[in-house]
């Protein structure tokens, strides 16, 4: 959990919290997740933690220097198994991680997608996916589509799924003025869809995001790719 710490000393103290790099990303991570990234400056920072704008550049070079900083951290929480677990239960773990942690922190998500961001973790992730892969015995050609299948279901589906969070009285209100507006008869298939979310279909246990997300790593599994006599690739 993130939280911002204001350096003000309790009562009866004389020191402040010592400032360090992680306190000044962990402090960054809070207010991001508590008002947005658009909130984040160094100025609003140094409130947050009690000191001046300037003291913050002790800990971080410049504002991109913050911003690489707190998506590392936040890409951090994301699982790499490294144990023995079955390369598709593998996979298929990282990327319900790498969901949930972009889900919690929706600002992330088009951070992590700038190429001029310098995000080491995001080079460990690339190489722990293509390694799980090729090591499975899936192509070399197979792994490159797959790779890019993945990563943009995983940052496609989250960025899509964040952008359509509603309210439920919004939704109520959405749905209504659809039924009003269209005969269930002429649309009787989108009306149900229209109910279901309503309803709140499909929120408990697996969704759309497992359907996809195991269609692919189906679609990559060298054994089925032999057994529908696929084309063997160059591996």
């Amino acid at each position: 959990m993130y939280v911002t710490l204001r350096g003000v000393a309790r009562r009866g103290e004389t020191k402040r919290t010592p400032l360090t790099r992680e306190r000044v990303l962990s402090a960054a991570v809070g207010l991001a997740d508590a008002e947005g990234i658009e909130a984040l400056s160094m100025r609003r920072l140094g409130q947050e933690l009690g000191v001046e704008a300037m003291s913050l550049y002790n800990h971080v070079a410049k504002k991109d220097d913050l911003l690489d900083g707190i998506v590392e951290l936040i890409l951090n929480e994301i699982e790499l198994p490294s144990g023995g677990e079955h390369w598709k239960a593998a996979v298929r773990r990282t990327a319900i991680s790498a969901h949930d942690v972009l889900v919690r922190h929706p600002w992330a998500c088009n951070l992590a997608l700038s190429p001029t961001r310098n995000v080491p973790f995001r080079m460990r992730y690339m190489e722990w996916l293509l390694g799980r892969l090729r090591e499975a015995g899936v192509s070399a050609e197979a792994t490159y589509h797959g790779y890019h299948a993945l990563d943009s279901h995983i940052m496609g589906f989250t960025l899509w799924e964040l952008s359509h969070e509603l309210d439920r009285s919004d939704i109520e209100d959405l749905a209504a003025t659809f039924l009003r507006d269209f005969p269930v008869d002429d649309y009787p298939y989108l009306a149900e869809h229209v109910q279901q979310h309503v309803t709140g279909f499909g929120r408990d246990g697996e969704g759309a995001f497992e359907l996809v997300l195991d269609l692919i790593l189906e679609g990559l599994d060298p054994a089925r790719a032999a057994e529908s006599g696929r084309s063997p690739q160059s591996s």
